[in-house]
């Protein structure tokens, strides 16, 4: 978190992590096509030379809150590769919550796990503590006929201190809710750690309220929940 009293500007960093291929970046386009043009930045990607392998998003979502501070909430992706270790941990710096993004497919297991311990590793090394940031399990492509079974996925929330959520984010399904479930740890983590209600004048029904309402919901289980929310997708990217 950067919070700025002079320039009254809070940033928030939320970081969308996990294996390659496994929906970090479809995750991403389905927010950008889902807010308003007027609260959200461009999308920004860049690819190394094979124009397949996607370094970082970048989408800035932008609002203001009722006693005047500006608030940016920054959407960035890793790379899933291996290969790209360096650029995963300088992305990960100062993140205040972060998606992990799961394949649910059985046959990787094996590198969701290791794609987990790397997290924990990656957070050390930026000086992050594991057990402090927020972090929200999201097991992507749960159309595919060998994903693992809803019950599989309610022992991992019962046994587990993480919120684990089901998607089909190429479908849009789950996008939402992550997100939603993101948005609402990281503040009360920032405002346990930095009074935000007090200091900015930000509840956290405000600050839900200004990502949410500029966001298309229909569809979704946050649907009605937040009044004046878009009713269509136009201007979407």
């Amino acid at each position: 978190m950067q919070l700025n009293h002079a320039q009254r500007e809070l940033t928030l960093k939320i970081v969308y992590y996990g294996p390659g291929l496994s929906g970090k970046t479809t995750n991403l386009r389905q927010l950008y096509a889902r807010a308003s043009p007027e609260v959200r930045g461009r999308l920004l990607s860049v690819e190394t030379r094979d124009d397949r392998t996607l370094f970082f998003d970048l989408l800035p979502v932008f609002f203001a809150s009722s006693r005047g501070y500006n608030v940016k909430v920054k959407l960035l992706t890793v790379p899933g590769q291996v290969i790209h270790v360096a650029t995963r941990r300088i992305v990960l710096r100062a993140a205040d919550a972060v998606a992990f993004v799961a394949d649910s497919r059985r046959s990787a297991t094996a590198e969701n796990n290791r794609y987990w311990h790397s997290l924990r590793d990656d957070m050390r090394e930026n000086g992050l503590d594991p057990d402090r940031v927020p972090v929200v399990i999201q097991f992507n492509k749960r159309d595919l006929p060998d994903a693992r079974p809803e019950e599989e996925l309610e022992l991992l929330r019962r046994r587990g201190r993480e919120p684990v959520l089901g998607a089909v984010a190429v479908r849009g399904e789950g996008v939402c809710e992550t997100f939603h479930e993101l948005m609402q740890l990281a503040w009360q983590r920032l405002d346990a750690d930095a009074n935000l209600a007090r200091n900015i004048g930000l509840s956290e029904e405000e600050f839900l309220l200004r990502v949410f309402q500029h966001l298309e919901l229909r569809g979704t289980s946050l649907e009605g929940r937040y009044p004046g929310g878009k009713s269509s997708r136009g201007g979407a990217g």
